[in-house]
C-alpha cells in the first residue's frame, strides 16, 4: 500500500485528516503511530470548528517540523527554515485547491465544496512526499 492509500484507509477507519496524514509518515518521523495520532487529534475538522486550517494541511505542518527542526533547545534555531518550507507548501496547497481553510474547503456556508477531505488527505500526502524525495 502506497502512502496515499494507507493515509486513506486511515480516514476511512475513523482517523481525522491530520491523523490520517500524520500517521502515514510514522516511519519519516521517527514517532510511534499511537502518539503522532494522539498529537494531531486537535487539528482535525480545522481545528474543531470548521473556521481553523485544514487538518490535512495541518499535519503537513506537523510532519515537516518533525523533519526539519534542529531539536535545539537551547538555541532554537531552525524555524525560519521550517516556517519558509511550510510558506511554500501552503501556498502550493491553496493554489491548487483555493484555500487552505476547512470550512471553505468543504463548502460550509458557500454551497461549493472546493475539494473533498479525501482529495485534500491525497494532496498532503503527495506534497510532503515530494518535499522528502519520495
Amino acid at each position: 500500500m502506497d502512502r496515499v492509500e494507507q493515509a486513506l484507509a486511515y480516514h476511512k477507519k475513523g482517523y481525522n485528516c491530520s491523523q490520517a496524514v500524520a500517521c502515514a509518515f510514522c516511519d519519516k518521523i521517527d514517532m510511534d503511530e499511537e502518539t503522532i495520532f494522539r498529537m494531531t487529534e486537535g487539528f482535525g475538522c480545522g481545528g474543531s470548528d470548521f473556521y481553523g486550517t485544514c487538518g490535512a494541511v495541518s499535519a503537513m505542518a506537523a510532519v515537516m517540523g518533525m523533519r526539519l527542526s534542529s531539536g535545539n533547545l537551547e538555541r532554537p534555531d531552525s524555524k525560519q527554515g521550517t516556517y519558509a518550507k511550510l510558506r511554500e507548501m501552503n501556498a502550493k496547497f491553496r493554489e491548487k485547491n483555493g484555500s487552505t481553510i476547512c470550512r471553505e474547503l468543504k463548502g460550509i456556508g458557500q454551497g461549493k465544496v472546493l475539494r473533498s477531505c479525501d482529495g485534500c488527505i491525497e494532496d498532503a500526502v503527495r506534497m510532503i512526499e515530494e518535499e522528502l524525495g519520495e
